[in-house]
């Protein structure tokens, strides 16, 4: 059973449709293809989750559009939020 979502390929951030717990897996579907990552932190329901390492100073994706840029390095897994999104566009 699914509990994120991702809509496009290149997205680097997933919304999580139930709440995760930290060593949860976080599974999606992505062009037919289910896949899945564990969380490393735990992720309040409707928020974001890295799919993949984010550097500092990176764009982070979500829905296929530009939604900021990571204020920090970010692991795969991790929660993303205000504390390590800048929401500015630059």
């Amino acid at each position: 059973m699914y509990n994120s979502l991702v809509i496009k390929e290149g997205d680097t951030v997933t919304t999580v449709i139930a709440a995760i717990k930290a060593g949860e897996k976080i599974i999606y579907d992505i062009n037919g293809e289910e896949k899945s990552l564990t969380a490393c932190t735990d992720i309040p329901i409707y928020h974001k989750a890295a799919l993949k390492d984010i550097k500092k100073g990176d764009v982070v994706i979500k829905y296929g559009c530009k939604i900021g840029y990571a204020l920090q390095d970010i692991k795969e897994g991790e929660h993303v939020h205000t504390w390590n999104l800048d929401s500015s566009m630059k």
